[in-house]
């Protein structure tokens, strides 16, 4: 079974501008006037392309084979064996070959680290006759329990060496790594480009 784990907040700021620019791609070519609608189709067509790479295409997918780490521009599988180690900073961090993956998504901001670490600290309870707070579910305070000083990322990094640990029970092959270019990345860029140099060339 599939699992994505990405930004959902660029995610979706992503397709809202996707959005945005295809309403504006349709005004520009009913009432297209020459050069300042190329510009203007320009700057439309690289703003795009930064976001899609940024924002739209990065993912860290959990397959039955291994781990899969889509970047702006290459992805990289992982068989679940060859994981050697995982640390998580800003992002997380997987060893494997001894080569080092850095996954673009989720990534922990300061932010959200501190956050994550004010729901760890335990609340002083104020004596009171009456209960002002609901009380929580036994699956409510688990899953608290369980996200207690952790982010996301934590979160996931942690489910990448459970993975790889059941792997390595299951005295499944440790094969190599395999890292390819994103064509549909460079067709982004290659649509981009081309737009650029249309607005330079026609006068």
């Amino acid at each position: 079974m599939k699992q994505v784990y990405r930004s959902k907040t660029a995610f979706v700021l992503g397709w809202v501008w996707v959005a945005f620019v295809a309403v504006n791609a349709w005004d520009l070519t009913v009432r297209f006037n020459g050069k300042p609608s190329l510009v203007a189709a320009a700057v439309l067509g690289g703003l795009t392309a930064i976001v899609y790479l940024v924002a739209l295409r990065p993912a860290t997918v959990f397959t039955e084979p291994g781990l899969v780490g889509r970047n702006p521009l290459r992805t990289t599988f992982v068989p679940w064996a060859s994981v050697a180690d995982v640390t998580v900073s800003h992002s997380i961090n997987v060893q494997h070959d001894e080569q080092l993956l850095r996954l673009w998504t989720p990534m922990s901001t300061a932010r959200e680290r501190a956050r994550a670490q004010r729901r760890a600290a335990p609340r002083p309870q104020r004596p009171s006759r009456f209960r002002t707070e609901p009380a929580m579910t036994r699956g409510e305070q688990t899953a608290a329990e369980a996200f207690a000083g952790k982010t996301h990322a934590d979160w996931v990094g942690e489910q990448i060496t459970e993975r790889a640990e059941s792997a390595r029970r299951r005295e499944e092959a440790a094969g190599p790594a395999r890292t390819t270019w994103s064509l549909d990345a460079f067709a982004v860029l290659a649509v981009a480009l081309a737009l650029v140099v249309a607005a330079i060339v026609v006068p």
